[in-house]
């Protein structure tokens, strides 16, 4: 007998004929003689649609308060699941994240897992039932309600694959697997039919919305078996594994991520510790910068030009304007017209001209580049917003045609 986790997005729970399908799906897997632990989203655009709703009624609502709401969505989804597969003739249970032992830290609205108690779901799939658990939401020392930031569903699934040891999990979304670009914006995108961890979590966090960064993080920690398919079509998706055995395509896909923004300081003193004093304010609100770029010093002064979170943006630009004078740096500027359009993939680690081959597909159509950023598995470029989706349609028909 195999434990098989399987995870259904919002898309895939978005209403009653897709539940009746995810419905079919897991009873399936347990006709077979699996054990079957199923967590899920809310459904479709519910998560957007509650932010906005206390957006109406307060502007800057507490963050616990945030959780108590959002994590509801999931509460839904769950017992709509679990009268779907009673109606089918299945044992089933569904638990919410503290209910499956779900144990984070305080930090509301984007926790992390602690541990997770498994003597719960343990019982439950030793009574043959079939477990239904909500994403994305734990509980943590002061029994308050906790969530995992978007995209928590996906590290849900993981963390209970790891816990219990399951031998497969499958993450099902509206798209039938991992391709070198998103289809929606490249026609001619291919399906992969493995990847590695690393590669996948270069793409995750670059704008690739197919899985959750942080689920790719846990799946490599603990060796998850992980697999990405579509809730919606009868076909094999992608396996993401540590190592991939077929032959190594010299980059495995083109991302792009809007949710960027640049600040520009000007002329900033040349001397050391300005740097520090500048990114160690970051550090202390909490804003994550990326691509960093300075230029060379001229008459004692330089210029240097970071990327953060568009979240973030404006208050990055407040906190630096508020102490350009007491630090000693010129004009911030500020600009979220940009977009960030990268390139992963394991075998350019041993290929030279790579970046080359990039920089001539953008060239030949007109996009200026306007920050570069490397790793030995990835190269990222800066680009103006308007060219985002011409800039990874030619770099993808350069590599992959």
């Amino acid at each position: 007998m195999s434990l098989i986790v399987q995870k259904f997005g919002g898309t895939s729970v978005a209403n009653t004929e897709r539940l009746k399908n995810v419905a079919r799906i897991v009873t399936d897997t347990k006709k077979k003689g699996n054990q079957v632990v199923v967590v899920v989203s809310a459904q479709g655009d519910t998560t957007d649609e509650f932010e906005m709703k206390a957006k109406e009624l307060n502007e800057n609502p507490s963050s616990r308060e945030m959780d108590v709401l959002l994590s509801s969505g999931e509460q839904i989804s769950m017992a709509l699941l679990a009268m779907a597969i009673e109606k089918l003739g299945f044992p089933v249970i569904s638990l919410t994240g503290w209910q499956a032992g779900f144990k984070t830290k305080s930090d509301h609205c984007n926790a992390r897992i602690k541990k997770i108690d498994t003597s719960r779901l343990e019982h439950e799939l030793n009574s043959n039932k079939i477990v239904i658990v909500a994403g994305f939401q734990g509980i943590d020392k002061y029994d308050d309600i906790t969530t995992l930031g978007r995209g928590g569903s996906d590290t849900s699934a993981v963390a209970i694959a790891a816990a219990l040891n399951a031998d497969l999990c499958q993450i099902y979304t509206d798209v039938d697997g991992v391709y070198t670009a998103d289809p929606r914006l490249v026609k001619n995108a291919v399906k992969l039919e493995e990847i590695s961890f690393d590669e996948m979590l270069e793409l995750a966090t670059l704008g690739a919305q197919v899985l959750h960064n942080r689920s790719v993080e846990m799946a490599k920690k603990y060796n998850v078996n992980l697999e990405v398919l579509s809730s919606l079509t009868n076909t094999s998706g992608t396996k993401v594994k540590e190592k991939v055995t077929m032959e190594k395509l010299l980059i495995r896909g083109v991302t792009k991520d809007d949710d960027t923004s640049r600040i520009a300081l000007l002329n900033v003193p040349d001397r050391p510790g300005f740097a520090y004093q500048i990114f160690a304010l970051m550090s202390k609100y909490n804003i994550n910068v990326d691509i960093i770029v300075q230029s060379i010093g001229r008459s004692d002064m330089k210029d240097i030009s970071f990327t953060v979170p568009m979240k973030d943006m404006e208050l990055a630009q407040k906190i630096l304007t508020e102490r350009k004078d007491s630090i000693g740096i010129g004009d911030v500027i500020a600009t979220d017209s940009v977009s960030k359009v990268s390139i992963v993939g394991a075998g350019m680690q041993t290929n030279p001209g790579v970046a080359a081959k990039m920089f001539e597909a953008l060239y030949s159509v007109g996009i200026n580049i306007n920050m570069i950023s490397t790793s030995e598995i990835k190269i990222s470029v800066l680009v103006d917003k308007k060219d985002s989706v011409r800039a990874v349609n030619v770099i993808h028909e350069a590599f992959f045609e």
